[in-house]
């Protein structure tokens, strides 16, 4: 794992405190936003390896975790979990190579369905209906997703982001989250004939989907 950006040295006393704390001592004590690093950069960096692959992923964690220091400042304080903040930095940050993941995504689809031992993309959604022959199809329907659709969709399966958290990621409705998340899941379920490997993780509904014309 790649050193700490935008610090020198741990601060283990930060260890107790909630992230938004972390942050708030950080903007006197640089040094404390490594403890924001330690809980959460591997979580990152297995969320980025699993989009682009390890080539990229050190990279675009380093990168995250530069811009969430440079941007502590803004962060807003009455949110104790930075985790949707920092997964919405990496989010972004993907999407400059959605051509590369869209690639990616249609490699995987072509490969042997026992091929390779990589945690592919397609590898913890195809163990929820325990059909190794489902990850190409699956890899082939998410490259076939618009962009805006897999990022909730990966924000909630590999994340464990719930739909608050991910309307706070990308800074939309969460009424959008939920129509883009039923929306992708069903043209999953389209392409693999009625199968749903995407039961990630339900949240009781308040309230009906909102539908936007942007969704």
């Amino acid at each position: 794992m790649a050193a700490r950006p935008g610090v020198t040295v741990g601060h283990d006393s930060g260890v107790s405190m909630s992230d938004a704390s972390v942050i708030e001592r950080s903007w006197d004590e640089p040094e404390a936003f490594a403890v924001l690093f330690d809980r959460h950069a591997d979580p990152v960096h297995r969320y980025a390896a699993r989009r682009l692959g390890t080539e990229v992923a050190e990279d675009l964690m380093a990168e995250t975790f530069t811009i969430a220091f440079q941007q502590r400042f803004r962060y807003d304080t009455e949110l104790a979990d930075a985790r949707p903040w920092l997964f919405g930095i990496a989010t972004n940050l993907v999407g400059r190579h959605r051509r590369a993941e869209a690639r990616r995504l249609r490699a995987i689809g072509r490969l042997p369905s026992a091929a390779g031992a990589e945690d592919t993309v397609a590898d913890r959604v195809a163990a929820r209906v325990s059909a190794e022959a489902v990850r190409g199809q699956l890899a082939l329907a998410m490259a076939r997703l618009p962009a805006r659709h897999r990022d909730v969709l990966l924000l909630v399966a590999w994340a464990d982001l719930g739909y608050e958290e991910v309307a706070r990621a990308l800074e939309i409705p969460v009424g959008t989250v939920r129509s883009r998340l039923h929306r992708a899941r069903g043209r999953l379920r389209d392409a693999l004939g009625g199968s749903d490997p995407t039961a990630f993780r339900e949240e009781s509904d308040d309230a009906p989907v909102r539908r936007t014309s942007e969704a």
